[in-house]
């Protein structure tokens, strides 16, 4: 009879991506037992070679008899976002993670796998005449309702510009946006809405072909780790302690604490960045702009 692990996660692209770790470890401790995945984002894990099936959460027709019924299997369906070693900032994601499902994790490492096609076909899509840069200024739900800046992870628009118009001589700059989004002067523009055309893969292959990548912390740095291309990383109001890899050159601002909280609960800084909490009361520049100029330039 075949033995199964089920892997069930939920949340946003990057946390995905960081679970590909997760889905590693899980195979590694458990060689013997199928892995299955039940996820929000199915393209993410379809190539990796340790995962066995991949179903998409509400399309899970007679999971429970081929799965469950009378089966030998192993269920993974935690939250690791409110254990306390997460809340208080103690460990990284994916350790933390793992150990919730007391796993032995030896450093696993996100994955993300292309097939020849989607590479053939992304590097005819996106190269250019320049050599590429990414910048991702805007990150969080992915629906045309929703709000066009947060503060907590979102680039600052006057910081994003004075990027762009430092580098776009140089490079041809494709900037990671919503639809609702601020939109840079000498970008090419990519939407990431839950209505694109483009696939999470073809998203992601941009990193392929990119010579330099300025991120927040959302996905496309996930990405990037994954596939080992050492990014700079600005951080606002959220913890490279925490979400980050140490790989990238990361980038805080510093946010005092000397201040009140009166919409946050077990986290300080929610990823949508509660206007109310927003931590200065005059215009002050979030990061140095010759710091970030020096990091992307040792890439």
């Amino acid at each position: 009879m075949s033995k199964y692990s089920i892997f069930h996660l939920q949340g946003g692209i990057g946390k995905h991506v960081a679970a590909t770790a997760v889905a590693k470890v899980i195979k590694n401790n458990h060689p013997d037992r199928k892995l299955i995945v039940v996820c929000a984002y199915p393209d993410i894990f379809i190539n990796l070679s340790f995962v066995d099936r991949v179903f998409t959460l509400g399309n899970t027709s007679y999971f429970y008899q081929e799965y469950i019924q009378d089966k030998d299997s192993i269920i993974f369906h935690h939250e690791p976002y409110y254990t306390t070693n997460h809340i208080h900032k103690r460990k990284k994601l994916i350790p933390n993670w793992c150990e919730m499902y007391g796993l032995n994790y030896n450093n696993e490492w996100p994955e993300l796998k292309f097939n020849k096609l989607q590479y053939d076909l992304s590097k005819r899509h996106w190269l250019r005449k320049k050599p590429i840069m990414l910048i991702h200024t805007n990150g969080g739900m992915m629906t045309t309702d929703a709000k066009p800046y947060a503060w907590t992870r979102d680039m600052p628009e006057s910081i994003a510009q004075e990027l762009v118009d430092h580098y776009k001589k140089d490079y041809h700059i494709y900037q990671i946006t919503k639809l609702n989004s601020s939109k840079l002067n000498g970008a090419e523009h990519i939407f990431a809405t839950q209505q694109q055309s483009l696939t999470l893969m073809e998203l992601f292959s941009l990193i392929l072909h990119s010579k330099k990548r300025i991120f927040i912390d959302s996905c496309m740095q996930h990405a990037a780790a994954a596939m080992k291309r050492k990014s700079t990383v600005l951080w606002n109001g959220t913890s490279p302690k925490v979400f980050g890899y140490d790989m990238h050159d990361n980038i805080c601002t510093e946010i005092p604490y000397d201040f009140k909280l009166p919409g946050s609960y077990l986290f300080d800084f929610d990823f949508n960045g509660n206007e109310l909490e927003y931590p200065f009361t005059e215009d002050v520049k979030l990061f140095d702009i010759n710091k970030i100029i020096e990091s992307v330039d040792k890439q």
